[in-house]
C-alpha cells in the first residue's frame, strides 16, 4: 500500500528521498511527505496532498543538502487525504513514517495526555508513545521504539528519526514489508526493492518482530526481546530498466506486451517438451511426498484467487484422487476450516506481502500442512514462510493492476500440478498434450499481441460509454471471464461482472438491456455448442454482445467477433484473458484514465 524511503549517508538525502517516492507511486497513494536533518538537528518537514509533483513544488522552495531522512506516500486509511494526515508525523524531536494500522490506537491514545494531536491517524497515536518514552532521556531512540512497539497491536513498517540523532534511523516491520539498502558508506531504506534500484544491489530484508539501528556504516538489527539478529545481506535482482516504461506510454501496456518472454522466464529450466516432463525444483518435495498428496487447497486474493481458479480446472484434469479447493484468503482466514491429512496449500500472491494471503499462510502451518508459494518478488515475506516455493520470475509490475503475473501464476500451478501427476504415475501420454502446449505459449502469447492489438484498440473505443458490463464463461472460461471483468472495473471504473454462462437464466439474464455490453470467452470443447445457445438468450433480448473465440465455425449476428488465429486449445483461456486485458487497457485510455494508478486501489495490499 504506502510507500516508505529512507536515506543516511553523504549525499543529499532530499534528493534520494523523492526519486524514492516516484519509484513508489505504483502502490496508490493520496499524499506524500519526507522530513530531513541538519547536523545541527535543524529539521526539513515538507508533506503536501495528492501527487508527489505537489510536494516538488514545497521542495523547489525548501531545497536543503542534509544527508539523512524519511519520507513516504499515504493511502489514507485512518482519516480523510490532507497535508495535516500526511506523514511524516511528529511528537516532540521524533518524526514517524508508517505503513499499516495500528489496532488499539484509540486505547493507546487515551493514556497519552501530554501530546496535542493534529491528525485524525493512528500513526501520530504511534509517534507520539515513542515520544512519550523517549522524551525524558531514560530510553535511546532505538530502545524508546522498542518499548512502544511491545504495546502495539497491528500491523506496521516504520522507520523512525529524531532530531537530537541526526545521524541515525530507527526501522522495524511487523507485517509490512521494509528493506535495508546496504551502500558503501550510506545506507537506504524503502518498503520495496524498486526504491533501491540504481543505488546498490545489496539489501538486508527485516522479519516481523525485528528492528534496526541504522547508520551510514553500521547496521544492527535484533528483536523486540533485545536478542540480536545476524541479518543476511541478499542480491537484489532487479535492474533499472524492468522498472522503466521502455518506450510505451503505460506501464500496463509494458507489461501486457512482455508476456512472451516473462512466461519464457517462467518456463526457464523446467520444461522437458521433448520428454513431456516437467522438472520443479523449488517445492522441495519428494517422490513419496507428492505420491500422498490428496487435497490441494489454493489460496489467493483478486487476479491471485482467479489464477488459482483457472489452474485448479487444469489440474483436477490430470491428477488422480485429489480434490482442489480454491479460496479468498480475506474470507478463508476467518473460517474455521479443517484441512484433511495429506494436503498441501498453494499461496499465491504477486507481491509476496498480501496481508490476508500471508494471514492464511500462518493458520495453515499451524495444521502441520505444508505450504508452497507461487510467488513473484524474491526475498518477500510469504517467499520466505513458505516450506517450499516456486518463484514465477515475470519482473516487477509496476501498474497496479497485475497482467503478467497471472499469466505466470496459472502456468506455475499447472507445472505444479504435472508434478505431483508424474510422482502418482500418470501416463505420459496423458500429460504430453499440457507439457506441448505449455511451452508453445510464449511463441502463442505473442501471436496473438502481434495480429489482434490493433483490432481491440478498435473495438474498445465502440463501448467506452458504456457503465456496465457483462463478462461470461463456461468451464475453463469461467475463472478467465471472472479475472476480465475485475480487470475492466479496477482501470476504466466500468462496472464489471462475471457469470457462468449456465447461471445466466437464474437471475443476470435480467440486466440485459441497452446500458450493458456483454464480453463472451467461447473456446472450442465439450461445451461449446451449450455456450453458442447461451450467447443466442442473450442475443434475443437485444444484447450487445462480443465474442472471443478459436472456433472457426462461430456464425451468430453478434456485433463484434474477436477471432484467436492459435493452434493453442487447452490454455486458449490464457490467450483469451490477454485479450481481456488489452480491452480494459485501451478502454481506459480512451475514456482519459489514469491507466496505471486507478483510483482507491493500491498494488500491495499490506493491510486487511
Amino acid at each position: 500500500m504506502c510507500g516508505i524511503v529512507g536515506y543516511v549517508g553523504d549525499k543529499n538525502a532530499q534528493d534520494f528521498l523523492i526519486s524514492g517516492l516516484k519509484r513508489l507511486e505504483y502502490r496508490g497513494y493520496d499524499s506524500a511527505g519526507i522530513v530531513t536533518l541538519a547536523d545541527k538537528g535543524d529539521v526539513t518537514l515538507l508533506r503536501a496532498k495528492g501527487k508527489i509533483a505537489n510536494l516538488e513544488e514545497k521542495l523547489a522552495k525548501n531545497k536543503r543538502k542534509d544527508s539523512i531522512g524519511v519520507g513516504h506516500t499515504r493511502w489514507a486509511t485512518h482519516g480523510e487525504p490532507s497535508e495535516a494526515n500526511a506523514h511524516p508525523h511528529r511528537a516532540g524531536d521524533i518524526y514517524l513514517v508508517h505503513n499499516g494500522i495500528i489496532e488499539n490506537y484509540k486505547e493507546l491514545k487515551g493514556t497519552l495526555k501530554g501530546h496535542e494531536f493534529k491528525s485524525e491517524t493512528d500513526t501520530e497515536v504511534l509517534v507520539a508513545l515513542i515520544n512519550s518514552f523517549y522524551k525524558d532521556g531514560k530510553y535511546s531512540l532505538v530502545d524508546a521504539v522498542v518499548q512502544a512497539l511491545k504495546l502495539v497491536k497491528g500491523t506496521y513498517g516504520i522507520a523512525v528519526v529524531s532530531s537530537k540523532k541526526p545521524d541515525e534511523i530507527v526501522v522495524a516491520r511487523s507485517g509490512s514489508p521494509l528493506i535495508i539498502g546496504v551502500g558503501n558508506g550510506e545506507t537506504l531504506i524503502a518498503s520495496d526493492a524498486s526504491a533501491l534500484v540504481g543505488h546498490t544491489k545489496r539489501a538486508i530484508y527485516l522479519n516481523d518482530g525485528e528492528v534496526a539501528l541504522v547508520k551510514k556504516d553500521s547496521i544492527e538489527v535484533k528483536t523486540l526481546n533485545a536478542e540480536p539478529v545476524s541479518a543476511k545481506v541478499e542480491e537484489i535482482e532487479t535492474n533499472l530498466s524492468a522498472i522503466q516504461k521502455g518506450g510505451f506510454e503505460h506501464f500496463m501496456l509494458k507489461e501486457i506486451m512482455e508476456q512472451p518472454d516473462s512466461l519464457a522466464e517462467t518456463l526457464r529450466g523446467r520444461i522437458d517438451a521433448k520428454n513431456a516432463r516437467v522438472h520443479l525444483g523449488g517445492p522441495g518435495l519428494s517422490e513419496a511426498e507428492l505420491r500422498k498428496i490428496k487435497h490441494l487447497v489454493i489460496v489467493g486474493c483478486g487476479t491471485a484467487y482467479h489464477a488459482g481458479l483457472l489452474a485448479g480446472y487444469y489440474i483436477e484434469q490430470f491428477t488422480p484422487e485429489i480434490t482442489i479447493e480454491t479460496v479468498i484468503a480475506s474470507e478463508y482466514r476467518y473460517r474455521s476450516a479443517y484441512i484433511p491429512k495429506d494436503s498441501v496449500a498453494l499461496i499465491v500472491s504477486q507481491s509476496g506481502e498480501t496481508a490476508d494471503t500471508l494471514a492464511c499462510l500462518r493458520e495453515i502451518k499451524k495444521q502441520g500442512i505444508k505450504t508452497i508459494g507461487i510467488v513473484n518478488a524474491i526475498g518477500s515475506t510469504i517467499a520466505r514462510e513458505v516450506d517450499g516455493g516456486t518463484y514465477v520470475h515475470v519482473g516487477p509490475e509496476i501498474s497496479v493492476a497485475s497482467t503478467k503475473a497471472f499469466t505466470s501464476q496459472v502456468i506455475a500451478m499447472v507445472m505444479f500440478g504435472l508434478t505431483i501427476a508424474q510422482a502418482k504415475g500418470v501416463k505420459p501420454g496423458i500429460l504430453k498434450p499440457y507439457i506441448d502446449e505449455i511451452d508453445k505459449m510464449p511463441k502463442a502469447i505473442e501471436e496473438t499481441l502481434d495480429s489482434l492489438s490493433k483490432k481491440i484498440k478498435e473495438i474498445s473505443k465502440k463501448y467506452k460509454d458504456y457503465e456496465h458490463s457483462i463478462y461470461l464463461g463456461r468451464d475453463i472460461a469461467y475463472p478467465t471471464s471472472m479475472e476480465g471483468a475485475l480487470k475492466l472495473k479496477e482501470v476504466s471504473y466500468i462496472d464489471a461482472n462475471a457469470y457462468a454462462f449456465g447461471e445466466l437464466k437464474h437471475g443476470p439474464l435480467a440486466l440485459v438491456d441497452d446500458r450493458f455490453f456483454e464480453m463472451v470467452l467461447l473456446p472450442k470443447g465439450a461445451l461449446y455448442d451449450k455456450a453458442v445457445s447461451n450467447i443466442q438468450e442473450v442475443l434475443a433480448r437485444g444484447g450487445h454482445v462480443i465474442v472471443m473465440t478459436n472456433a472457426d465455425n462461430f456464425d451468430l449476428p453478434v456485433e463484434n467477433i474477436i477471432k484467436i488465429p492459435t493452434d493453442i486449445e487447452i490454455f486458449v483461456p490464457i490467450l483469451m484473458n490477454i485479450i481481456s486485458q488489452l480491452f480494459a487497457y485501451y478502454m481506459t485510455v480512451a475514456k482519459g484514465l489514469n491507466v496505471d494508478q486507478p483510483r482507491n486501489l493500491a498494488k500491495s495490499v499490506t493491510v486487511e
